[in-house]
């Protein structure tokens, strides 16, 4: 089983930063993805960011040049450095990890944090 948990969600001012970070624990696999996910309010999840086993990343539109996704993969642990927030960022940020290559995997979630953005 993989268990997947989240930190560092919490309340800032527009135009702050904040880091969150996931740590995967159990059995992963060697080729697999971790990513960001986030939610808002009466709205679909939609994809932040991801980073491969191999290190490629992929960001949402929004989010480029603000956002940086990293990994630690001796910790199987995914950071998320958000910079210039803004209030639209106001979301609950969800870890993901699909683990297995893409003709065979399974995804596993973070039970979520919620990022505030005041302004």
């Amino acid at each position: 089983q993989v268990q997947l948990v989240e930190s560092g969600g919490g309340l800032v001012q527009a135009g702050g930063s904040l880091r969150l970070s996931c740590a995967a624990s159990g059995s992963i696999f060697s080729i697999n993805v971790m990513g960001w996910y986030r939610q808002a309010a009466g709205k679909q999840r939609e994809l932040v960011a991801t980073i491969t086993n191999t290190g490629y990343t992929n960001y949402e539109e929004s989010v480029k040049g603000r956002f940086t996704i990293s990994r630690d993969s001796t910790k199987n642990t995914v950071y998320l450095h958000m910079n210039s927030l803004k209030s639209e960022d106001t979301s609950v940020y969800y870890c993901n990890l699909r683990n297995g290559p893409m003709s065979e995997y399974n995804d596993y979630w973070g039970q979520g944090t919620q990022v505030t953005v005041s302004t």
